[in-house]
C-alpha cells in the first residue's frame, strides 16, 4: 500500500470510531484538579526553577522561614547549582521539579524565587506525575510560567504568592496559614493602613468599571505572561477573572504586552479584570509617555466588564495567596474578590 492510501484507510479508520470514545479525554483535560491539603509538619520540598540565588544566606533565609511556619524542608537536589543567572542547567531544575513532585513525601512545592528561566523548563516537566501527585505549588513573578503551564496542561490549582526567600511579615504569614492550614475560603481584601497622614493613601483601590463577576482567576505577572502566548502552555482565558502585575516596566512596554493580550484574544474572552502593583512602573524621561491610567483606560474600559486596580498582588512586601485556577467571585466597586469553592482534597 503506497503512503496516500494508507493515511486515507487510517484516516476511515479513525473516523469509524464512534465519537462517544474521544470523549473522556477531552473532559478529562478540561477538568480542575484540586491539590492535597498542606498540614503543619508536613515536608516541603524547596527548588530553584528560575533564577540563580546570589547569596548563599538566602538559602538559610529560606529553608529557617518555611521551618518556622511549622513545616520541615527538603532542599532540591540542584537548589544551589548555577549557569549563567540561571539556577543549573535547564535539566537540573526540571529535574528537581520532577522529583519534587514524584515523591509522595513531599507534600507541597516551594519556589525560592523567580527572575527568569522558568519557561525553559516547561517542556521537560513530567505532567502526568502532576496529575498523579497533585500537590501545592507556590511561587510568584516567573513562577507565572509553571502556574499557567500546569494548569493549561493538567487543570491542577496552584498559589501565587510569597517565593522562599520574600517576605515572611505578619501578613504574609496569615495568607500561608490561613489559605494552607485552615483551609478558608478566603475573602482578600487589600489592608489599608492610615499611617500619621489625613487620608490613606497606600494600599489604595481604584475602580476602572463597578460590577460582580464570577470565573476562574488566571494570569500573573504580565511579562511572563505574554511571553508563553501562542504556546500550548498558555491557559484558557474564556470566562476567566485575569490578575496581572509587574515590575521595572516603562509604560510603553506595558502597553506593548497588553496590546498582545487584545490581539491574542485573552481580553476579549474574560468576565473581569484585577490589576495587582505594578512596581516601579511610572513613566521615564521623554515626551508624550501614556500613563499606566491611559493604557488600562484603552484596553479594559471599552471590554465593559468589572475591573479594578491596586490589589495587594506584585512585587510588594505584603501579598495575596490567589489560588490559581480556583473559582473565585469579584467585586470591582470595593476592590475585593472571595473564593467559593473548597479546592483542597484531604
Amino acid at each position: 500500500m503506497n503512503k496516500r492510501l494508507f493515511l486515507k484507510s487510517a484516516a476511515l479508520s479513525i473516523g469509524a470510531l464512534p465519537l462517544a470514545s474521544f470523549l473522556p479525554i477531552l473532559s478529562e483535560a478540561k477538568k480542575t484538579i484540586s491539590p492535597t491539603a498542606l498540614l503543619k509538619n508536613d515536608l516541603v520540598g524547596l527548588i530553584s526553577p528560575s533564577a540563580a540565588t546570589s547569596e548563599r544566606i538566602q538559602f538559610d533565609f529560606a529553608k529557617e522561614s518555611l521551618e518556622a511556619l511549622g513545616l520541615k524542608v527538603r532542599l532540591g537536589k540542584n537548589l544551589k547549582n548555577r549557569r549563567g543567572h540561571l539556577a543549573g542547567t535547564d535539566e537540573e531544575r526540571a529535574k528537581d521539579f520532577n522529583d519534587m513532585f514524584a515523591d509522595p513525601e513531599i507534600k507541597a512545592v516551594i519556589c525560592i524565587r523567580g527572575g527568569s528561566g522558568a519557561a525553559r523548563i516547561l517542556d521537560k516537566i513530567d505532567y502526568k506525575a502532576i496529575q498523579k501527585n497533585p500537590k501545592p505549588l507556590l511561587g510568584y513573578s516567573d513562577i507565572t510560567a509553571l502556574h499557567c503551564a500546569i494548569f493549561s496542561q493538567t487543570g491542577l490549582i496552584t498559589f501565587h504568592g510569597p517565593n522562599g526567600t520574600g517576605s515572611w511579615n505578619s501578613f504574609n504569614v496569615g495568607q500561608f496559614e490561613r489559605m494552607f492550614f485552615d483551609q478558608e475560603l478566603m475573602h482578600f481584601e487589600n489592608e489599608q493602613v492610615k499611617g500619621d497622614d489625613l487620608i490613606v493613601k497606600q494600599n489604595r483601590i481604584q475602580v476602572l468599571r463597578p460590577g460582580m463577576a464570577k470565573g476562574r482567576i488566571l494570569g500573573g505577572n504580565l511579562t511572563v505572561l505574554t511571553s508563553i502566548s501562542g504556546t500550548p502552555y498558555y491557559p484558557d482565558f474564556t470566562d476567566a477573572i485575569l490578575f496581572i502585575e509587574d515590575i521595572s516596566e516603562d509604560p510603553y512596554k506595558i502597553d506593548r504586552m497588553m496590546s498582545t493580550l487584545k490581539l491574542n484574544g485573552t481580553l476579549g474572552k474574560i468576565k473581569g479584570f484585577i490589576f495587582g502593583q505594578c512596581t516601579d512602573c511610572t513613566p521615564g524621561g521623554g515626551y508624550g509617555s501614556l500613563t499606566l491610567d491611559d493604557i488600562l483606560d484603552d484596553y479594559i474600559l471599552p471590554l465593559n466588564i468589572p475591573a479594578f486596580k491596586g490589589a495587594m498582588i506584585g512585587h510588594v512586601a505584603k501579598q495575596f495567596v490567589i489560588p490559581h485556577g480556583a473559582e473565585i467571585e469579584m467585586d470591582a466597586a470595593s476592590g475585593t474578590f472571595n473564593m467559593t469553592h473548597q479546592i483542597f482534597k484531604s
